[in-house]
């Protein structure tokens, strides 16, 4: 496996793997990875025939308040992650190599970067698709793969995708979850053992949601007070949001129908937590 920083590098190693007729499969990443991670990584073993992984903690996608000096940078864990999982090659580059001078180009993807997470969060997912547009260009993949815990990212990175004529194939992958139902995050490590105990809140909120659906229940804002009440149950827990939306649109609908995207995001000590669950109901 090799490890690369620079653009010019990784160029010159995927136009060999391109020549060679192999398809080429990537998975983004900003580091700290976890077994959520490690499962992109084999679906692209599986799918395409040369796996590159970048890790790049992106600047652009941090707001103000949000301490990008204190995100996890495992490197050298990384990438023996990587190479024990069979990756071909790294991309890590530094921050001079993907900006190299002040950035006045930004790739914006409207109306699905605004509700959700896009509210308390202004400019993240423009940050998001102008990172995986380099990126993209950078490493010209045939498949990319992204894991259905970040939802609101995979949804506007395949409009961005389609609307840009990209030529490469979004793969969605499954949220990874621990045996207590957390969905693997690397903001999980951020957690006191208190709130590692209430952060399971989260996904038997969803869970919740689906059972009143599966009994017949399909009125937004009851849905919604009752995840609201599992959620309460610690003390611990803020809400920043509960929405169920149209899982294409990402507009909210007060009935449910058709492909329905359940979402929640909630502060829970020095963590911001999110997950969902996307149900097709008739």
């Amino acid at each position: 496996m090799e490890v690369v920083e620079t653009i010019e590098q990784i160029r010159k190693i995927i136009s060999k793997a391109k020549s060679a007729g192999k398809k080429i499969g990537f998975v983004p990443t900003m580091g700290a990875l976890h077994q959520g991670h490690l499962s992109l990584i084999e679906a692209a073993k599986k799918q395409s025939d040369f796996v590159v992984v970048s890790i790049f903690v992106n600047p652009t996608q941090f707001g103000p308040g949000e301490d990008i000096a204190k995100y996890p940078r495992p490197f050298d864990a990384d990438t023996e992650a990587c190479k024990n999982s069979g990756v071909d090659v790294v991309f890590a580059p530094t921050v001079e190599q993907m900006y190299p001078g002040k950035n006045i180009t930004w790739v914006n993807v409207e109306k699905l970067s605004e509700p959700l997470c896009g509210k308390s969060r202004p400019g993240h997912f423009r940050g998001v698709a102008t990172v995986c547009a380099k990126l993209f260009n950078i490493v010209r993949p045939d498949f990319a793969f992204f894991g259905q815990k970040d939802a609101q990212q995979v949804i506007v990175i395949q409009r961005m995708v389609a609307d840009l004529n990209m030529p490469l194939e979004i793969v969605v992958c499954p949220t990874i979850r621990e045996k207590d139902g957390l969905a693997m995050s690397s903001r999980n490590k951020y957690l006191n053992t208190a709130q590692r105990k209430d952060a399971v809140l989260l996904y038997a909120a969803l869970q919740e949601a689906e059972l009143f659906i599966a009994a017949g229940e399909h009125k937004s804002s009851l849905l919604k007070s009752q995840m609201e009440k599992i959620l309460k149950i610690s003390k611990q827990i803020k809400i920043e949001y509960i929405s169920i939306v149209d899982a294409r649109t990402l507009e909210a609908i007060d009935e449910i129908k058709g492909k329905v995207l359940i979402a929640l995001a909630v502060k829970l000590g020095a963590a911001r937590l999110i997950d969902n669950i996307v149900l097709d109901v008739e």
